[in-house]
């Protein structure tokens, strides 16, 4: 999502799930408060994590 705030040139940017723009997360909705992570945040999560250690060797 880009947008610019009032009297400036720059064009800002944020994630649109940061908004309300795209409407309800399905698994926000379906989870209702049970789940503290998403599978997909988790995986990404596992990634930077392995990265980080190959980094440290």
């Amino acid at each position: 999502m880009f947008f610019r705030k009032p009297q400036e040139e720059r064009v800002h940017s944020l994630p649109a799930r940061w908004t309300d723009v795209e409407g309800v997360d399905p698994f926000l909705a379906i989870s209702a408060g049970r789940a503290h992570f998403r599978v997909e945040d988790l995986v990404a999560l596992v990634s930077l994590v392995q990265e980080l250690k190959s980094r440290e060797v």
